[in-house]
Order: structure tokens, then C-alpha cells, then sequence
């Protein structure tokens, strides 16, 4: 699924490149961090919480690697 999304956006913008893989080996924020260090932006989820109050809400990953991101970051909301 994420190979065909990768897919459909570099079609519709051949000039972007957007690499997707699998990482670990590590706290997710120290292993996120590092593999950003080249990025021009680093795009992270959040989840929709509808029972909790309006607002953006980040969890710790999202919001530690909003901090110490090297790059810019993008917090995309789970559609």
C-alpha cells in the first residue's frame, strides 16, 4: 500500500523523490531522527482523537522528532 501511494505521487510530481523503508533498531524517535538527517522533509502521522478536545494533539514520537529534526517536518492527521 505504501509502495502504490510512493508511486502515485512521484507520477503526478516527477521531480520529487520520496523514500519509504523500514528502520529499527532503536527508540523509534533516535531511529527516526537519524534517518531524516539528509531529508529536505520528513512527513510524520498523528492520529484523530475525536473523543479528546479540539486542537492538535501530538504523541511523544511525533512531537520529539518535530524538535529534533534536521529538517522541516510535515504532521500529516490520519484521514
Amino acid at each position: 500500500m505504501l509502495s502504490d501511494a510512493r508511486r502515485a505521487v512521484e507520477d503526478t510530481h516527477p521531480g520529487l523523490e520520496i523514500r519509504a523503508g523500514l528502520v529499527g533498531g532503536g527508540a523509534p524517535v533516535d531511529v527516526l531522527v537519524d534517518a531524516c538527517a539528509d531529508a529536505d522533509l520528513v512527513v510524520v502521522g498523528r492520529r484523530r482523537r475525536p473523543h479528546h478536545h479540539p486542537g492538535m494533539r501530538l504523541g511523544p514520537v511525533a512531537h520529539a522528532v518535530l524538535h529534533h529534526a534536521p529538517a522541516p517536518v510535515a504532521v500529516v492527521p490520519h484521514a
